[in-house]
């Protein structure tokens, strides 16, 4: 995969001739085109394992969440404000990105991403108390939350051509580390003798690699789309003044993105327990979410890549949310017998993800303006999702099954498909929001 974008690059760059501001006419600067062929290598590279950090952190925990509470003696509440703690990060940390990367760069802000991510990751399983363990979580937090936000900016500035394919590819990778984190880290636990603080330090190395294909960004000079087509460094862009707030679009994939959100963080957290109280066994429950986190790896690719090559991303839109009607209707009529069709279907529908990192590309015309939408989108979508993992709990417990909850997530996959639609129109913000 990476040698096919390698050598789409080469073919972008030989076909262009470089020039300099000395040079009355054009001419080939020596080494230019070998040096950005490497410096595209290695953010590919450097895309690919900044996504696969982003959900370990998350998932790693959620498979040793019972030995944690044991360990650090933590009472249920908490633990339950454990499990909102990412959206939140995601959203008041994620707002910031722009700035940072204003000031100091895109590369640099995800590199510090990683850096800081790897640091929590190593230090919360040893700190000893159930606050330091909050506050070094949400360190890691921080990290993944900049980097969330910037990763549809930093495609868009470096690969202006191949946005689908790129937003793929870094779909695809989180997926996968999504999907592996929350397979593997109890066997690897049990093999490091059953110590949950090693299962879930582990990781941290996988953050300490991603540090390193990002260390020559970290001064490097952004480009624009010309410089992007041209292979030659240029300044970025200057910032778009947009006031978002104004922009129909900008809040249609804000909500579109918070009810994926919520859809995602209620499959991750019940889907398991619905098959389980069904009768299907604990293993087997287990399979079949890891099944539903799979789905995501392949069509993470595919689904970006069809999406820049429509003119209006609802027929996306409007297919993902039937197949997660179809899902739902399944969970309630038939949760153990049509188990696997049901996790598979819900599995599609969770594709919204990359769907909508894809729109964010495709609704500016600039980086900075990918930024500042990539930034409200994100976090105003994961201020919406908090609430709906913690409601369907409740419902759950007051009435005593699933009725009520599965009826709740299939009531809010219909304003999700409806906000999809309106955000895959081909607009931009710029056109709605540009500031006089």
């Amino acid at each position: 995969m990476m040698g096919f974008m390698a050598s789409e690059e080469n073919r972008t760059i030989t076909s262009t001739t470089v020039r300099t501001p000395a040079a009355s006419g054009a001419r080939t600067v020596p080494g230019a085109e070998a040096t950005r062929t490497w410096r595209t290598r290695l953010l590919v590279v450097g895309i690919v394992l900044a996504a696969l950090n982003l959900r370990p952190a998350i998932t790693s925990l959620g498979a040793l969440l019972e030995e944690v509470r044991d360990g650090l003696g933590m009472s249920g509440s908490v633990a339950g404000l454990l499990t909102s703690v990412p959206p939140l990060c995601f959203a008041v940390f994620g707002v910031t990105a722009p700035r940072l990367a204003r000031r100091f760069g895109a590369g640099a802000v995800v590199c510090a991403g990683m850096v800081a991510i790897g640091a929590g990751l190593l230090i919360r399983p040893y700190v000893g108390g159930t606050a330091a363990f909050l506050a070094t979580s949400a360190l890691a937090l921080m990290g993944i939350a900049v980097s969330n936000v910037l990763m549809p900016v930093i495609v868009k500035r470096w690969f202006p051509d191949r946005v689908g394919s790129m937003t793929g590819l870094y779909s695809m990778a989180l997926a996968l580390g999504t999907a592996t984190a929350a397979a593997v880290t109890v066997p690897l636990t049990d093999a490091l003798g059953g110590n949950w603080r090693s299962g879930l330090a582990l990781w941290a190395a996988l953050a300490a690699a991603a540090v390193l294909p990002w260390i020559p960004f970290v001064r490097a000079r952004e480009p624009e789309h010309d410089g992007a087509r041209a292979g030659r460094d240029v300044p970025a862009e200057a910032p778009v003044r947009l006031r978002i707030t104004r922009s129909r679009t900008a809040w249609a994939l804000a909500v579109f993105f918070g009810l994926q959100a919520t859809a995602a963080y209620i499959t991750m957290g019940w889907m398991a327990q619905i098959f389980r109280d069904a009768g299907v066994p604990a293993g087997t429950a287990g399979l079949l979410l890891a099944v539903t986190m799979v789905m995501g790896v392949p069509l993470a690719f595919v689904i970006p890549r069809l999406a820049t090559r429509l003119p209006h991303q609802g027929p996306i839109v409007l297919a993902l949310g039937v197949s997660g009607l179809v899902g739902y209707a399944g969970l309630y009529l038939a949760p153990a017998a049509g188990a696997w069709a049901w996790a598979v279907l819900l599995g599609i529908a969770n594709c919204a993800f990359p769907l909508a990192l894809t729109m964010v590309g495709m609704r500016a015309r600039t980086g900075a303006g990918v930024a500042q939408l990539s930034a409200f989108a994100q976090s105003t979508g994961y201020l919406i999702s908090i609430p709906g993992p913690l409601l369907v709990g409740v419902l759950y417990q007051h009435s005593g099954g699933w009725g009520l909850p599965i009826a709740l997530m299939a009531g809010l996959m219909i304003p999700q498909m409806i906000v999809g639609v309106l955000a895959g129109r081909d607009r931009t913000v710029e056109d709605e929001a540009t500031a006089p």
